[in-house]
Protein backbone atom coordinates (compact mmCIF):
# COMPACT_ATOMS: atom_id res chain seq x y z
CA UNK A 1 0.00 0.00 0.00
CA UNK A 2 2.84 2.37 0.91
CA UNK A 3 4.58 1.66 -2.37
CA UNK A 4 1.41 2.33 -4.33
CA UNK A 5 0.67 5.48 -2.33
CA UNK A 6 4.22 6.70 -2.88
CA UNK A 7 3.88 6.01 -6.61
CA UNK A 8 0.64 7.99 -6.81
CA UNK A 9 2.19 10.84 -4.84
CA UNK A 10 5.23 10.92 -7.13
CA UNK A 11 2.98 10.99 -10.21
CA UNK A 12 0.99 13.88 -8.78
CA UNK A 13 4.19 15.79 -8.03
CA UNK A 14 5.48 15.16 -11.57
CA UNK A 15 2.26 16.50 -13.09
CA UNK A 16 2.41 19.54 -10.87
CA UNK A 17 6.04 20.20 -11.83
CA UNK A 18 5.30 19.89 -15.57
CA UNK A 19 2.28 22.18 -15.22
CA UNK A 20 4.36 24.76 -13.45
CA UNK A 21 7.17 24.75 -16.03
CA UNK A 22 5.58 27.17 -18.55
CA UNK A 23 4.82 29.63 -15.76
CA UNK A 24 8.35 29.40 -14.47
CA UNK A 25 9.80 29.83 -17.97
CA UNK A 26 7.60 32.84 -18.64
CA UNK A 27 8.58 34.45 -15.35
CA UNK A 28 12.30 33.97 -16.12
CA UNK A 29 12.16 34.84 -19.83
CA UNK A 30 14.52 35.65 -21.42
CA UNK A 31 17.41 33.54 -20.14
CA UNK A 32 19.37 33.31 -23.40
CA UNK A 33 19.92 35.13 -26.67
CA UNK A 34 16.86 36.02 -28.77
CA UNK A 35 16.94 35.61 -32.55
CA UNK A 36 15.34 38.38 -34.62
CA UNK A 37 14.52 37.13 -38.13
CA UNK A 38 14.54 39.73 -40.94
CA UNK A 39 12.86 38.78 -44.26
CA UNK A 40 15.06 41.01 -46.41
CA UNK A 41 18.77 41.41 -47.14
CA UNK A 42 21.20 43.15 -44.82
CA UNK A 43 21.72 46.85 -45.39
CA UNK A 44 18.22 47.68 -46.61
CA UNK A 45 15.74 49.90 -44.76
CA UNK A 46 13.94 46.94 -43.15
CA UNK A 47 17.26 45.60 -41.88
CA UNK A 48 18.10 49.00 -40.39
CA UNK A 49 14.67 49.10 -38.75
CA UNK A 50 15.18 45.58 -37.35
CA UNK A 51 18.55 46.44 -35.86
CA UNK A 52 17.15 49.51 -34.12
CA UNK A 53 14.29 47.41 -32.72
CA UNK A 54 16.71 44.66 -31.70
CA UNK A 55 19.03 47.12 -29.98
CA UNK A 56 16.20 48.50 -27.86
CA UNK A 57 14.75 45.07 -27.00
CA UNK A 58 18.19 43.79 -26.05
CA UNK A 59 18.74 46.64 -23.62
CA UNK A 60 15.20 46.55 -22.26
CA UNK A 61 14.99 42.77 -21.81
CA UNK A 62 18.65 42.59 -20.73
CA UNK A 63 19.49 39.89 -23.23
CA UNK A 64 21.51 39.52 -26.43
CA UNK A 65 19.60 40.01 -29.69
CA UNK A 66 20.92 38.22 -32.79
CA UNK A 67 19.67 39.61 -36.12
CA UNK A 68 19.42 36.93 -38.81
CA UNK A 69 18.59 37.90 -42.41
CA UNK A 70 16.58 35.36 -44.41
CA UNK A 71 15.67 37.08 -47.69
CA UNK A 72 13.83 35.55 -50.62
CA UNK A 73 10.43 34.45 -51.92
CA UNK A 74 8.72 37.74 -51.00
CA UNK A 75 9.44 37.09 -47.33
CA UNK A 76 8.01 33.56 -47.34
CA UNK A 77 11.34 31.93 -46.41
CA UNK A 78 11.63 33.97 -43.23
CA UNK A 79 7.94 33.55 -42.39
CA UNK A 80 8.18 29.77 -42.74
CA UNK A 81 11.25 29.72 -40.49
CA UNK A 82 9.38 31.56 -37.74
CA UNK A 83 6.20 29.51 -38.20
CA UNK A 84 8.20 26.32 -37.52
CA UNK A 85 10.21 27.70 -34.61
CA UNK A 86 9.59 26.65 -31.02
CA UNK A 87 6.94 28.91 -29.45
CA UNK A 88 9.25 29.97 -26.64
CA UNK A 89 9.91 33.63 -27.45
CA UNK A 90 13.48 33.07 -28.60
CA UNK A 91 12.61 33.56 -32.28
CA UNK A 92 10.97 36.87 -33.18
CA UNK A 93 10.12 38.18 -36.63
CA UNK A 94 10.30 41.66 -38.16
CA UNK A 95 7.43 41.29 -40.60
CA UNK A 96 5.64 43.46 -43.15
CA UNK A 97 2.26 44.07 -44.75
CA UNK A 98 3.32 42.20 -47.87
CA UNK A 99 4.10 39.07 -45.83
CA UNK A 100 1.08 39.13 -43.54
CA UNK A 101 -1.53 40.46 -45.98
CA UNK A 102 -0.50 40.46 -49.65
CA UNK A 103 1.22 37.09 -50.07
CA UNK A 104 -1.83 35.07 -48.98
CA UNK A 105 -4.03 37.08 -51.37
CA UNK A 106 -1.68 36.63 -54.33
CA UNK A 107 -0.36 33.07 -53.93
CA UNK A 108 -2.51 29.95 -53.58
CA UNK A 109 0.32 27.93 -52.04
CA UNK A 110 2.48 29.33 -49.28
CA UNK A 111 4.67 27.48 -46.75
CA UNK A 112 3.00 29.47 -43.96
CA UNK A 113 -0.41 30.81 -43.00
CA UNK A 114 -0.08 34.21 -41.29
CA UNK A 115 -3.42 33.88 -39.52
CA UNK A 116 -2.68 30.39 -38.14
CA UNK A 117 1.10 30.25 -37.82
CA UNK A 118 2.08 33.75 -36.71
CA UNK A 119 1.07 36.13 -33.93
CA UNK A 120 1.46 39.88 -34.30
CA UNK A 121 2.98 41.48 -31.20
CA UNK A 122 3.28 45.06 -32.40
CA UNK A 123 2.86 47.39 -35.36
CA UNK A 124 6.00 49.53 -35.27
CA UNK A 125 5.60 51.82 -38.26
CA UNK A 126 3.18 52.58 -41.09
CA UNK A 127 4.84 54.32 -44.04
CA UNK A 128 2.84 56.30 -46.57
CA UNK A 129 3.47 55.92 -50.28
CA UNK A 130 4.52 59.01 -52.25
CA UNK A 131 3.14 59.51 -55.76
CA UNK A 132 6.21 60.97 -57.49
CA UNK A 133 6.84 61.82 -61.13
CA UNK A 134 9.77 62.64 -63.39
CA UNK A 135 10.05 66.38 -64.15
CA UNK A 136 9.12 65.65 -67.79
CA UNK A 137 5.55 65.03 -66.61
CA UNK A 138 3.88 68.47 -66.65
CA UNK A 139 1.45 67.78 -63.80
CA UNK A 140 1.93 69.69 -60.54
CA UNK A 141 -1.02 68.18 -58.64
CA UNK A 142 -2.86 64.87 -58.44
CA UNK A 143 -5.80 66.35 -60.34
CA UNK A 144 -3.52 67.59 -63.13
CA UNK A 145 -1.81 64.20 -63.25
CA UNK A 146 -5.11 62.35 -63.64
CA UNK A 147 -6.17 64.74 -66.40
CA UNK A 148 -2.81 64.33 -68.16
CA UNK A 149 -2.92 60.53 -67.89
CA UNK A 150 -6.45 60.40 -69.28
CA UNK A 151 -5.45 62.65 -72.16
CA UNK A 152 -2.46 60.38 -72.86
CA UNK A 153 -3.74 56.80 -72.30
CA UNK A 154 -0.97 54.21 -72.24
CA UNK A 155 1.79 56.82 -72.42
CA UNK A 156 2.76 56.64 -68.75
CA UNK A 157 4.78 53.80 -67.21
CA UNK A 158 4.98 53.30 -63.45
CA UNK A 159 7.74 51.28 -61.85
CA UNK A 160 7.81 49.11 -58.74
CA UNK A 161 10.14 46.88 -56.74
CA UNK A 162 8.42 43.82 -58.24
CA UNK A 163 5.06 42.37 -59.12
CA UNK A 164 2.81 41.84 -56.13
CA UNK A 165 4.60 44.21 -53.75
CA UNK A 166 2.88 47.02 -51.92
CA UNK A 167 4.16 49.78 -54.20
CA UNK A 168 3.02 47.84 -57.28
CA UNK A 169 -0.45 47.41 -55.85
CA UNK A 170 -0.50 51.05 -54.72
CA UNK A 171 -0.30 51.91 -58.40
CA UNK A 172 -3.01 49.41 -59.29
CA UNK A 173 -5.27 50.87 -56.60
CA UNK A 174 -4.66 54.36 -57.97
CA UNK A 175 -5.59 53.18 -61.48
CA UNK A 176 -8.76 51.56 -60.15
CA UNK A 177 -9.91 54.60 -58.18
CA UNK A 178 -9.03 57.28 -60.74
CA UNK A 179 -9.73 55.37 -63.97
CA UNK A 180 -6.36 56.24 -65.54
CA UNK A 181 -4.38 53.88 -67.79
CA UNK A 182 -0.72 53.26 -66.94
CA UNK A 183 1.63 50.38 -67.71
CA UNK A 184 3.30 48.61 -64.78
CA UNK A 185 7.06 47.99 -65.17
CA UNK A 186 8.36 45.61 -62.46
CA UNK A 187 11.99 45.76 -61.34
CA UNK A 188 14.12 43.60 -59.08
CA UNK A 189 13.98 46.03 -56.20
CA UNK A 190 13.04 49.63 -55.54
CA UNK A 191 16.59 50.85 -56.27
CA UNK A 192 16.62 49.95 -59.99
CA UNK A 193 13.08 51.32 -60.40
CA UNK A 194 14.08 54.60 -58.79
CA UNK A 195 17.17 54.81 -61.02
CA UNK A 196 15.03 54.48 -64.15
CA UNK A 197 12.57 57.06 -62.82
CA UNK A 198 15.40 59.53 -62.22
CA UNK A 199 16.69 58.97 -65.74
CA UNK A 200 13.22 59.34 -67.29
CA UNK A 201 12.95 55.77 -68.59
CA UNK A 202 9.72 55.55 -66.60
CA UNK A 203 7.57 58.49 -65.60
CA UNK A 204 5.83 57.54 -62.35
CA UNK A 205 6.48 55.67 -59.12
CA UNK A 206 4.50 55.03 -55.97
CA UNK A 207 7.43 54.94 -53.59
CA UNK A 208 7.73 54.46 -49.85
CA UNK A 209 8.42 57.62 -47.89
CA UNK A 210 11.86 56.50 -46.68
CA UNK A 211 13.26 56.04 -50.21
CA UNK A 212 11.30 58.89 -51.81
CA UNK A 213 12.54 61.63 -49.47
CA UNK A 214 16.12 62.13 -50.78
CA UNK A 215 15.30 62.61 -54.50
CA UNK A 216 12.14 64.57 -53.70
CA UNK A 217 13.86 66.98 -51.31
CA UNK A 218 16.73 67.45 -53.75
CA UNK A 219 14.25 68.46 -56.45
CA UNK A 220 15.10 65.57 -58.77
CA UNK A 221 11.53 64.23 -58.58
CA UNK A 222 8.20 65.96 -58.09
CA UNK A 223 5.86 64.68 -55.35
CA UNK A 224 2.16 65.01 -56.15
CA UNK A 225 0.50 63.30 -53.19
CA UNK A 226 0.97 61.01 -50.22
CA UNK A 227 -1.17 57.97 -49.51
CA UNK A 228 -1.71 58.46 -45.77
CA UNK A 229 -4.92 59.77 -44.21
CA UNK A 230 -3.04 62.87 -42.99
CA UNK A 231 -0.17 64.81 -44.52
CA UNK A 232 3.32 63.58 -43.75
CA UNK A 233 5.38 65.76 -41.36
CA UNK A 234 8.33 65.10 -43.69
CA UNK A 235 6.42 66.56 -46.66
CA UNK A 236 3.98 69.00 -45.06
CA UNK A 237 3.34 70.92 -48.30
CA UNK A 238 2.39 67.79 -50.26
CA UNK A 239 -1.35 67.06 -50.02
CA UNK A 240 -2.74 63.59 -49.50
CA UNK A 241 -4.30 61.81 -52.46
CA UNK A 242 -7.46 61.63 -50.35
CA UNK A 243 -7.73 65.41 -49.96
CA UNK A 244 -6.95 65.75 -53.68
CA UNK A 245 -10.34 64.30 -54.53
CA UNK A 246 -9.93 60.55 -53.94
CA UNK A 247 -10.96 59.92 -50.31
CA UNK A 248 -10.83 56.12 -50.67
CA UNK A 249 -7.13 56.12 -51.55
CA UNK A 250 -5.30 55.27 -48.34
CA UNK A 251 -2.23 53.03 -48.56
CA UNK A 252 0.29 52.11 -45.88
CA UNK A 253 3.47 50.04 -45.99
CA UNK A 254 3.59 48.82 -42.43
CA UNK A 255 6.14 46.82 -40.47
CA UNK A 256 5.81 45.09 -37.12
CA UNK A 257 7.08 42.32 -34.89
CA UNK A 258 5.53 38.84 -34.79
CA UNK A 259 6.25 35.45 -33.26
CA UNK A 260 5.17 31.83 -33.56
CA UNK A 261 1.39 31.63 -33.12
CA UNK A 262 1.51 29.31 -30.10
CA UNK A 263 3.72 31.62 -28.06
CA UNK A 264 2.22 31.72 -24.53
CA UNK A 265 0.32 34.90 -23.74
CA UNK A 266 2.51 35.80 -20.78
CA UNK A 267 5.66 35.79 -22.93
CA UNK A 268 3.80 37.66 -25.70
CA UNK A 269 2.77 40.25 -23.14
CA UNK A 270 6.35 40.63 -21.95
CA UNK A 271 7.72 41.22 -25.46
CA UNK A 272 4.79 43.48 -26.38
CA UNK A 273 5.34 45.56 -23.26
CA UNK A 274 8.99 46.01 -24.21
CA UNK A 275 7.99 47.08 -27.73
CA UNK A 276 5.45 49.50 -26.30
CA UNK A 277 8.16 51.06 -24.15
CA UNK A 278 10.27 51.45 -27.29
CA UNK A 279 7.46 53.18 -29.16
CA UNK A 280 7.01 55.59 -26.25
CA UNK A 281 10.74 56.28 -25.93
CA UNK A 282 11.68 59.68 -27.46
CA UNK A 283 15.18 58.56 -28.45
CA UNK A 284 13.91 55.40 -30.16
CA UNK A 285 11.17 57.31 -31.96
CA UNK A 286 13.68 59.90 -33.16
CA UNK A 287 16.05 57.21 -34.46
CA UNK A 288 13.29 55.69 -36.59
CA UNK A 289 11.85 58.98 -37.79
CA UNK A 290 15.34 60.07 -38.84
CA UNK A 291 15.40 57.30 -41.46
CA UNK A 292 11.84 57.94 -42.62
CA UNK A 293 9.90 55.50 -40.44
CA UNK A 294 7.04 57.28 -38.62
CA UNK A 295 6.31 55.46 -35.38
CA UNK A 296 2.86 54.16 -34.43
CA UNK A 297 1.67 54.36 -30.86
CA UNK A 298 1.26 51.05 -28.97
CA UNK A 299 -1.85 49.07 -29.85
CA UNK A 300 -3.72 46.37 -27.94
CA UNK A 301 -3.94 42.88 -29.50
CA UNK A 302 -7.52 43.66 -30.55
CA UNK A 303 -6.47 46.92 -32.20
CA UNK A 304 -3.59 45.21 -34.00
CA UNK A 305 -5.95 42.53 -35.32
CA UNK A 306 -8.40 45.19 -36.49
CA UNK A 307 -5.59 47.12 -38.20
CA UNK A 308 -4.38 44.04 -40.13
CA UNK A 309 -7.93 42.91 -40.99
CA UNK A 310 -8.78 46.33 -42.44
CA UNK A 311 -5.61 46.30 -44.52
CA UNK A 312 -6.43 42.79 -45.78
CA UNK A 313 -9.95 43.82 -46.78
CA UNK A 314 -8.65 46.90 -48.61
CA UNK A 315 -6.08 44.95 -50.65
CA UNK A 316 -8.45 42.06 -51.31
CA UNK A 317 -10.80 44.50 -53.02
CA UNK A 318 -8.00 45.87 -55.23
CA UNK A 319 -6.61 42.45 -56.17
CA UNK A 320 -10.03 41.06 -57.10
CA UNK A 321 -10.92 44.15 -59.12
CA UNK A 322 -7.64 43.99 -61.07
CA UNK A 323 -7.72 40.16 -61.30
CA UNK A 324 -4.11 39.97 -60.07
CA UNK A 325 -2.69 36.50 -59.45
CA UNK A 326 0.94 35.40 -59.22
CA UNK A 327 0.36 31.63 -59.31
Amino acid sequence: MKTRASSVLMSMLAVAMVSAMPMACAAEYPTRAIKLIVPYAAGGPTDVLARLVGDYLGRDLKQTMVVENKPGAQGAIAAETVSRADPDGYTLFVTAASIMVLNPLLYRKLPYDPQKDLKMLSIVTDLPVVLEVHPSVPAKTVQEFVAYAKANPGKLNFGSAGTGGTIHLAGEMFKQITGVQMTHIPYKGAGPALTDLLSGNIQVMFDTLSTALPPVKSGMLRPLGVSSAQRSPDLPDVPTVAESGYPDYVVGVWFGVAAQAKLPDDISDKVSASLNRALDDPAFRASLEKIGFPVLRPKTPAQITEFVDEDRARWSKVIKAQNISLD
